[in-house]
Protein backbone atom coordinates (compact mmCIF):
# COMPACT_ATOMS: atom_id res chain seq x y z
CA UNK A 1 0.00 0.00 0.00
CA UNK A 2 1.73 3.57 -0.96
CA UNK A 3 2.32 6.15 1.61
CA UNK A 4 1.46 8.73 -0.74
CA UNK A 5 -2.01 10.44 -1.93
CA UNK A 6 -2.39 11.69 -5.09
CA UNK A 7 -3.54 14.97 -6.05
CA UNK A 8 -5.13 15.55 -9.67
CA UNK A 9 -5.36 19.04 -10.54
CA UNK A 10 -5.84 20.03 -14.45
CA UNK A 11 -3.43 18.17 -15.79
CA UNK A 12 -0.69 17.63 -13.78
CA UNK A 13 -0.83 14.71 -10.79
CA UNK A 14 1.14 14.27 -8.05
CA UNK A 15 1.88 12.75 -5.12
CA UNK A 16 1.81 13.83 -2.03
CA UNK A 17 3.69 12.21 1.04
CA UNK A 18 2.01 10.39 3.89
CA UNK A 19 2.98 9.92 7.37
CA UNK A 20 1.57 9.04 10.80
CA UNK A 21 2.07 9.70 14.02
CA UNK A 22 2.17 7.44 16.96
CA UNK A 23 -1.47 7.45 18.11
CA UNK A 24 -2.10 6.52 14.20
CA UNK A 25 -3.00 10.10 13.10
CA UNK A 26 -2.00 10.35 9.32
CA UNK A 27 -1.52 13.52 7.80
CA UNK A 28 -0.78 14.52 4.30
CA UNK A 29 2.38 16.18 3.94
CA UNK A 30 1.19 19.41 1.90
CA UNK A 31 4.89 21.35 2.05
CA UNK A 32 5.85 20.93 -1.62
CA UNK A 33 2.06 21.63 -2.98
CA UNK A 34 2.49 25.24 -4.06
CA UNK A 35 6.01 24.62 -5.80
CA UNK A 36 4.23 21.72 -7.84
CA UNK A 37 1.49 22.67 -8.55
CA UNK A 38 0.94 26.75 -7.56
CA UNK A 39 -1.83 25.95 -5.24
CA UNK A 40 -2.69 26.41 -1.57
CA UNK A 41 -4.61 24.76 0.66
CA UNK A 42 -7.67 26.52 2.18
CA UNK A 43 -8.47 25.88 5.81
CA UNK A 44 -10.54 28.38 7.49
CA UNK A 45 -8.87 28.51 11.13
CA UNK A 46 -6.81 25.74 10.44
CA UNK A 47 -9.29 23.31 11.96
CA UNK A 48 -7.71 20.62 9.67
CA UNK A 49 -4.58 21.33 9.50
CA UNK A 50 -1.88 19.95 11.08
CA UNK A 51 0.74 23.70 11.35
CA UNK A 52 3.47 21.28 13.61
CA UNK A 53 4.57 18.15 14.83
CA UNK A 54 4.59 17.69 18.89
CA UNK A 55 5.32 14.69 21.37
CA UNK A 56 3.67 17.08 24.05
CA UNK A 57 0.11 16.58 24.37
CA UNK A 58 -2.77 13.93 22.30
CA UNK A 59 -6.03 14.82 22.21
CA UNK A 60 -8.87 12.68 20.81
CA UNK A 61 -12.06 14.37 20.68
CA UNK A 62 -14.05 11.62 19.84
CA UNK A 63 -13.13 9.47 22.63
CA UNK A 64 -12.44 11.94 24.62
CA UNK A 65 -8.69 11.26 25.90
CA UNK A 66 -6.72 13.30 27.07
CA UNK A 67 -2.75 12.64 27.64
CA UNK A 68 0.55 14.80 28.23
CA UNK A 69 3.58 12.74 26.91
CA UNK A 70 1.77 9.56 27.17
CA UNK A 71 0.25 9.85 31.12
CA UNK A 72 -3.54 9.73 31.19
CA UNK A 73 -5.42 13.24 32.63
CA UNK A 74 -6.97 11.08 34.89
CA UNK A 75 -3.67 9.33 36.69
CA UNK A 76 -2.18 12.96 36.75
CA UNK A 77 -4.76 14.56 38.13
CA UNK A 78 -5.27 11.77 41.20
CA UNK A 79 -1.76 10.77 41.48
CA UNK A 80 0.23 13.81 40.36
CA UNK A 81 1.39 17.05 41.86
CA UNK A 82 1.20 20.40 39.56
CA UNK A 83 4.99 20.98 40.13
CA UNK A 84 5.84 17.55 38.73
CA UNK A 85 3.35 18.19 35.49
CA UNK A 86 5.34 21.03 35.15
CA UNK A 87 8.64 18.89 35.00
CA UNK A 88 6.49 16.09 33.08
CA UNK A 89 5.71 18.71 30.27
CA UNK A 90 9.26 20.42 30.25
CA UNK A 91 11.26 17.26 29.81
CA UNK A 92 9.01 14.04 28.90
CA UNK A 93 9.16 12.10 32.13
CA UNK A 94 7.78 12.25 35.58
CA UNK A 95 10.70 13.43 37.98
CA UNK A 96 12.78 11.25 40.64
CA UNK A 97 12.69 12.46 43.76
CA UNK A 98 15.52 13.92 43.43
CA UNK A 99 14.83 16.20 40.17
CA UNK A 100 11.76 16.59 41.74
CA UNK A 101 13.49 17.85 44.98
CA UNK A 102 15.95 20.37 43.11
CA UNK A 103 13.00 22.08 40.93
CA UNK A 104 11.12 22.66 43.29
CA UNK A 105 13.87 24.35 45.11
CA UNK A 106 14.46 26.36 42.15
CA UNK A 107 11.00 27.60 41.50
CA UNK A 108 10.63 28.63 45.35
CA UNK A 109 14.20 30.33 44.62
CA UNK A 110 12.73 32.64 42.40
CA UNK A 111 8.94 33.53 43.16
CA UNK A 112 10.19 36.97 44.46
CA UNK A 113 9.35 39.73 41.24
CA UNK A 114 11.84 42.70 41.45
CA UNK A 115 10.38 45.57 43.05
CA UNK A 116 10.31 48.26 40.22
CA UNK A 117 7.93 45.28 38.53
CA UNK A 118 5.53 45.94 41.80
CA UNK A 119 5.67 49.88 41.14
CA UNK A 120 3.94 49.05 37.47
CA UNK A 121 1.66 47.43 39.53
CA UNK A 122 0.98 50.33 41.16
CA UNK A 123 0.19 52.77 38.22
CA UNK A 124 -2.54 50.19 36.71
CA UNK A 125 -6.38 51.83 37.48
CA UNK A 126 -7.96 49.66 40.32
CA UNK A 127 -10.77 48.63 37.94
CA UNK A 128 -8.41 47.75 35.45
CA UNK A 129 -8.89 44.07 33.57
CA UNK A 130 -6.82 41.97 35.16
CA UNK A 131 -5.64 40.09 32.11
CA UNK A 132 -4.26 43.16 30.90
CA UNK A 133 -2.39 43.33 34.08
CA UNK A 134 -1.02 40.01 33.42
CA UNK A 135 0.16 40.85 30.08
CA UNK A 136 1.83 43.79 30.89
CA UNK A 137 3.73 42.05 33.81
CA UNK A 138 4.80 38.82 31.73
CA UNK A 139 6.00 41.41 28.89
CA UNK A 140 7.72 43.56 31.66
CA UNK A 141 9.96 40.43 32.64
CA UNK A 142 12.28 40.75 29.59
CA UNK A 143 13.05 43.84 30.71
CA UNK A 144 14.06 42.79 34.01
CA UNK A 145 16.22 40.06 32.39
CA UNK A 146 17.53 41.66 28.92
CA UNK A 147 19.90 38.54 28.41
CA UNK A 148 16.59 36.45 27.90
CA UNK A 149 15.95 38.11 24.46
CA UNK A 150 19.21 36.31 23.28
CA UNK A 151 17.42 33.69 20.80
CA UNK A 152 20.71 31.77 20.63
CA UNK A 153 21.05 31.52 24.21
CA UNK A 154 22.99 27.94 26.01
CA UNK A 155 20.80 25.73 27.39
CA UNK A 156 21.34 26.31 30.93
CA UNK A 157 20.61 29.98 29.85
CA UNK A 158 16.85 29.45 28.43
CA UNK A 159 16.08 27.38 31.45
CA UNK A 160 16.87 29.70 33.77
CA UNK A 161 14.51 31.90 32.00
CA UNK A 162 11.76 29.19 32.09
CA UNK A 163 12.26 28.55 35.92
CA UNK A 164 12.00 32.29 36.55
CA UNK A 165 8.81 32.39 34.46
CA UNK A 166 6.99 29.82 36.27
CA UNK A 167 8.49 30.76 39.67
CA UNK A 168 6.86 34.56 39.26
CA UNK A 169 3.54 33.74 37.50
CA UNK A 170 2.35 32.85 40.83
CA UNK A 171 3.33 35.63 42.47
CA UNK A 172 2.59 37.60 39.78
CA UNK A 173 -1.18 36.42 39.79
CA UNK A 174 -1.45 37.11 43.35
CA UNK A 175 -0.53 40.79 43.14
CA UNK A 176 -3.47 40.70 40.58
CA UNK A 177 -5.94 39.76 42.80
CA UNK A 178 -4.57 42.19 45.27
CA UNK A 179 -4.65 44.83 43.21
CA UNK A 180 -8.09 44.54 42.46
CA UNK A 181 -9.18 44.82 46.30
CA UNK A 182 -6.84 47.17 47.09
CA UNK A 183 -4.85 44.96 49.74
CA UNK A 184 -1.48 45.16 50.45
CA UNK A 185 0.84 42.43 48.53
CA UNK A 186 1.86 39.70 50.10
CA UNK A 187 5.41 38.46 49.58
CA UNK A 188 6.16 34.54 48.92
CA UNK A 189 7.41 32.24 51.64
CA UNK A 190 9.89 29.50 50.93
CA UNK A 191 8.01 27.16 53.26
CA UNK A 192 4.99 26.47 51.40
CA UNK A 193 4.52 24.37 48.16
CA UNK A 194 3.98 26.21 44.88
CA UNK A 195 0.18 26.07 45.33
CA UNK A 196 0.14 26.56 49.05
CA UNK A 197 2.28 29.71 48.19
CA UNK A 198 -0.04 30.91 45.54
CA UNK A 199 -3.48 30.45 47.67
CA UNK A 200 -1.56 32.02 50.64
CA UNK A 201 -0.65 35.24 48.46
CA UNK A 202 -4.12 35.26 47.28
CA UNK A 203 -6.38 34.91 50.16
CA UNK A 204 -3.65 35.93 52.99
CA UNK A 205 -3.42 38.50 55.01
CA UNK A 206 -1.08 40.77 56.78
CA UNK A 207 -2.52 41.14 60.03
CA UNK A 208 -3.15 36.97 60.39
CA UNK A 209 -1.75 33.47 59.90
CA UNK A 210 -2.74 31.62 56.96
CA UNK A 211 -4.09 28.30 56.91
CA UNK A 212 -4.89 26.56 53.86
CA UNK A 213 -7.69 24.15 53.76
CA UNK A 214 -6.23 20.81 52.09
CA UNK A 215 -9.42 20.53 50.09
CA UNK A 216 -8.88 24.14 48.59
CA UNK A 217 -5.00 22.77 48.11
CA UNK A 218 -6.37 19.78 46.48
CA UNK A 219 -8.97 21.27 43.93
CA UNK A 220 -6.24 24.04 42.93
CA UNK A 221 -3.18 21.51 42.02
CA UNK A 222 -6.13 19.49 40.04
CA UNK A 223 -7.48 22.42 37.90
CA UNK A 224 -4.01 23.86 37.45
CA UNK A 225 -2.93 19.74 36.09
CA UNK A 226 -6.01 19.97 34.17
CA UNK A 227 -5.83 23.10 32.16
CA UNK A 228 -1.88 22.86 31.73
CA UNK A 229 -1.92 22.08 27.88
CA UNK A 230 -3.93 21.22 25.55
CA UNK A 231 -3.00 20.74 22.39
CA UNK A 232 -2.55 23.46 19.51
CA UNK A 233 -5.24 25.32 20.92
CA UNK A 234 -5.68 29.27 20.10
CA UNK A 235 -2.89 30.22 22.66
CA UNK A 236 -0.45 27.49 22.23
CA UNK A 237 -0.26 28.15 19.11
CA UNK A 238 0.18 31.64 19.49
CA UNK A 239 3.11 31.30 21.62
CA UNK A 240 4.75 28.79 19.01
CA UNK A 241 3.85 31.45 16.40
CA UNK A 242 5.62 34.69 17.96
CA UNK A 243 8.52 32.28 19.35
CA UNK A 244 8.85 31.02 15.56
CA UNK A 245 10.20 34.34 15.10
CA UNK A 246 12.92 34.20 17.77
CA UNK A 247 11.09 36.42 19.85
CA UNK A 248 12.25 36.21 23.70
CA UNK A 249 9.98 33.56 25.83
CA UNK A 250 8.36 36.54 28.12
CA UNK A 251 6.91 38.36 25.11
CA UNK A 252 5.98 35.21 23.44
CA UNK A 253 3.75 34.06 26.27
CA UNK A 254 2.40 37.34 26.16
CA UNK A 255 0.59 36.86 23.23
CA UNK A 256 -0.27 33.72 24.51
CA UNK A 257 -2.08 35.57 27.55
CA UNK A 258 -3.78 37.90 24.92
CA UNK A 259 -5.30 34.83 22.75
CA UNK A 260 -6.55 33.33 26.17
CA UNK A 261 -8.27 36.35 27.04
CA UNK A 262 -10.91 36.26 24.71
CA UNK A 263 -14.50 34.95 25.46
CA UNK A 264 -14.39 31.73 22.75
CA UNK A 265 -11.47 30.55 24.52
CA UNK A 266 -9.92 31.61 28.19
CA UNK A 267 -12.82 33.53 28.77
CA UNK A 268 -15.22 30.68 28.60
CA UNK A 269 -15.05 30.36 32.28
CA UNK A 270 -16.15 33.68 33.17
CA UNK A 271 -18.88 33.42 30.72
CA UNK A 272 -20.18 30.82 32.46
CA UNK A 273 -20.44 33.37 35.67
CA UNK A 274 -21.89 36.25 33.93
CA UNK A 275 -24.61 33.96 32.72
CA UNK A 276 -25.73 32.59 36.11
CA UNK A 277 -25.60 36.00 37.52
CA UNK A 278 -27.89 37.00 34.10
CA UNK A 279 -30.38 34.11 34.89
CA UNK A 280 -30.31 35.30 38.82
CA UNK A 281 -31.00 39.31 38.12
CA UNK A 282 -33.35 39.06 34.87
CA UNK A 283 -35.01 35.46 35.04
CA UNK A 284 -35.27 35.51 38.68
CA UNK A 285 -33.32 32.05 38.96
CA UNK A 286 -35.89 30.55 36.60
CA UNK A 287 -33.51 27.42 35.23
CA UNK A 288 -36.14 26.45 32.90
CA UNK A 289 -36.99 28.96 31.33
CA UNK A 290 -33.89 29.37 30.16
CA UNK A 291 -33.10 26.21 29.14
CA UNK A 292 -36.51 26.24 27.26
CA UNK A 293 -35.16 29.78 25.31
CA UNK A 294 -31.22 27.92 24.68
CA UNK A 295 -33.89 24.96 23.04
CA UNK A 296 -35.08 27.45 20.77
CA UNK A 297 -31.90 28.78 19.73
CA UNK A 298 -33.06 32.18 21.60
CA UNK A 299 -29.99 32.26 23.84
CA UNK A 300 -26.62 30.93 24.55
CA UNK A 301 -25.80 28.63 27.37
CA UNK A 302 -22.06 28.80 28.20
CA UNK A 303 -19.91 26.46 29.44
CA UNK A 304 -21.59 23.06 27.78
CA UNK A 305 -19.89 20.91 25.27
CA UNK A 306 -16.52 21.93 23.28
CA UNK A 307 -15.34 22.92 20.35
CA UNK A 308 -13.00 19.71 20.28
CA UNK A 309 -15.03 17.12 22.65
CA UNK A 310 -17.84 14.91 20.94
CA UNK A 311 -17.78 13.25 24.25
CA UNK A 312 -17.59 14.45 28.17
CA UNK A 313 -14.61 16.65 28.23
CA UNK A 314 -12.19 14.27 30.63
CA UNK A 315 -11.27 17.39 32.80
CA UNK A 316 -14.78 18.07 33.45
CA UNK A 317 -15.56 14.35 34.76
CA UNK A 318 -12.33 14.73 37.47
CA UNK A 319 -13.27 18.33 37.98
CA UNK A 320 -16.89 17.80 39.16
CA UNK A 321 -15.46 15.73 42.21
CA UNK A 322 -13.49 18.22 43.36
CA UNK A 323 -16.65 20.97 42.79
CA UNK A 324 -18.63 18.67 44.80
CA UNK A 325 -16.08 18.20 47.71
CA UNK A 326 -15.31 22.15 47.94
CA UNK A 327 -18.93 23.06 48.08
CA UNK A 328 -19.68 20.79 50.87
CA UNK A 329 -16.35 21.63 52.42
CA UNK A 330 -16.76 24.90 52.48
CA UNK A 331 -20.45 24.67 53.00
CA UNK A 332 -20.88 27.96 50.62
CA UNK A 333 -24.20 29.15 50.19
CA UNK A 334 -24.99 31.55 46.73
CA UNK A 335 -27.85 31.64 45.13
CA UNK A 336 -25.01 31.53 41.90
CA UNK A 337 -23.98 28.16 42.91
CA UNK A 338 -27.64 26.99 43.34
CA UNK A 339 -28.38 27.75 40.03
CA UNK A 340 -25.51 26.42 38.73
CA UNK A 341 -26.30 23.06 39.91
CA UNK A 342 -29.68 23.10 38.94
CA UNK A 343 -28.49 23.63 35.22
CA UNK A 344 -25.51 20.83 35.73
CA UNK A 345 -28.48 18.01 36.41
CA UNK A 346 -30.77 19.51 33.44
CA UNK A 347 -27.71 18.74 31.49
CA UNK A 348 -26.68 15.83 32.86
CA UNK A 349 -30.44 14.28 32.36
CA UNK A 350 -32.56 16.49 29.72
CA UNK A 351 -32.72 14.13 26.13
CA UNK A 352 -31.92 17.34 24.44
CA UNK A 353 -28.81 17.67 25.73
CA UNK A 354 -27.66 14.49 26.16
CA UNK A 355 -28.25 13.48 22.93
CA UNK A 356 -26.67 16.10 21.41
CA UNK A 357 -23.48 15.50 24.18
CA UNK A 358 -23.35 18.69 25.68
CA UNK A 359 -22.70 17.88 29.00
CA UNK A 360 -21.22 20.20 31.44
CA UNK A 361 -17.07 21.35 30.64
CA UNK A 362 -14.15 22.39 32.48
CA UNK A 363 -15.20 25.78 32.05
CA UNK A 364 -18.59 25.00 33.79
CA UNK A 365 -17.03 23.45 36.76
CA UNK A 366 -13.99 25.77 37.25
CA UNK A 367 -15.62 28.85 37.20
CA UNK A 368 -18.14 27.60 39.79
CA UNK A 369 -14.86 26.75 42.13
CA UNK A 370 -13.29 29.73 41.41
CA UNK A 371 -16.40 31.85 42.21
CA UNK A 372 -16.59 28.86 45.81
CA UNK A 373 -13.28 29.98 46.87
CA UNK A 374 -13.81 33.42 46.61
CA UNK A 375 -12.31 34.96 43.33
CA UNK A 376 -13.55 37.67 41.07
CA UNK A 377 -14.85 37.18 38.29
CA UNK A 378 -12.62 38.82 36.02
CA UNK A 379 -9.52 36.76 37.56
CA UNK A 380 -10.61 33.96 36.14
CA UNK A 381 -9.00 34.05 32.75
CA UNK A 382 -5.62 35.18 35.30
CA UNK A 383 -6.28 31.73 37.05
CA UNK A 384 -6.69 29.79 33.67
CA UNK A 385 -3.52 31.15 32.71
CA UNK A 386 -1.50 30.11 35.82
CA UNK A 387 -2.16 26.45 34.83
CA UNK A 388 -1.71 26.43 30.96
CA UNK A 389 1.58 28.29 31.43
CA UNK A 390 4.02 25.43 32.25
CA UNK A 391 2.21 23.72 28.25
CA UNK A 392 2.91 27.74 26.51
CA UNK A 393 6.10 26.94 27.77
CA UNK A 394 6.77 23.48 26.89
CA UNK A 395 5.42 24.25 23.42
CA UNK A 396 8.04 27.57 22.86
CA UNK A 397 10.50 24.78 24.00
CA UNK A 398 9.55 22.27 21.29
CA UNK A 399 9.81 24.64 18.60
CA UNK A 400 12.65 26.27 19.17
CA UNK A 401 14.56 22.82 20.04
CA UNK A 402 13.12 21.32 16.86
CA UNK A 403 14.38 24.72 14.89
CA UNK A 404 11.02 24.98 13.31
CA UNK A 405 10.79 27.84 10.69
CA UNK A 406 9.41 31.28 11.11
CA UNK A 407 5.57 30.59 10.90
CA UNK A 408 3.58 32.38 7.82
CA UNK A 409 0.24 31.07 6.56
CA UNK A 410 -0.78 32.17 3.05
CA UNK A 411 -4.29 33.67 1.76
CA UNK A 412 -6.70 33.67 -0.55
CA UNK A 413 -6.71 36.98 -2.42
CA UNK A 414 -10.54 38.59 -2.37
CA UNK A 415 -9.85 42.18 -2.91
CA UNK A 416 -9.68 44.98 -5.54
CA UNK A 417 -7.78 43.54 -8.90
CA UNK A 418 -5.24 45.82 -10.06
CA UNK A 419 -6.79 49.74 -11.22
CA UNK A 420 -5.39 52.72 -11.75
CA UNK A 421 -4.45 55.45 -9.22
CA UNK A 422 -7.52 58.51 -9.65
CA UNK A 423 -6.11 61.95 -8.98
CA UNK A 424 -7.96 63.52 -5.72
CA UNK A 425 -9.75 66.48 -8.11
CA UNK A 426 -11.49 63.47 -10.11
CA UNK A 427 -12.33 61.02 -7.41
CA UNK A 428 -16.34 61.05 -6.33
Amino acid sequence: MSNNAKLTYGDKSIELPVFTGTENESAVDISKLRGQTGLVTYDEGYKNTGACQSAITFLDGEKGILRYRGYSIEDLASKATFTEVMFLLLHGELPTADQKAKFEHDLTMHTLVHENLMKIFEVFPTRSHPMGQLMTALSALSSFYPESLNPNNKPEESNMTIIRLLAKMPTICAMINKKGKGHPILYPQNKYDYVTNFLYMTFGNVTEEYHADPVVVDAMNKLLILHADHEQNCSASTVRMVGSSHANLYASVSAGAAALWGPRHGGANQEVLEMLEDIRDNYNGDVKKVVDEAKDKKRLLFGFGHRVYKNFDPRAKIIKVACDNVLEKLNVHDPLLDIAKELEQVALNDPYFVERKLYPNVDFYSGIIYKALGFPTPMFTVLFALGRMPGWVSQWKEMRERKEDIGRPRQIYTGQVLRPFVSLSDRK
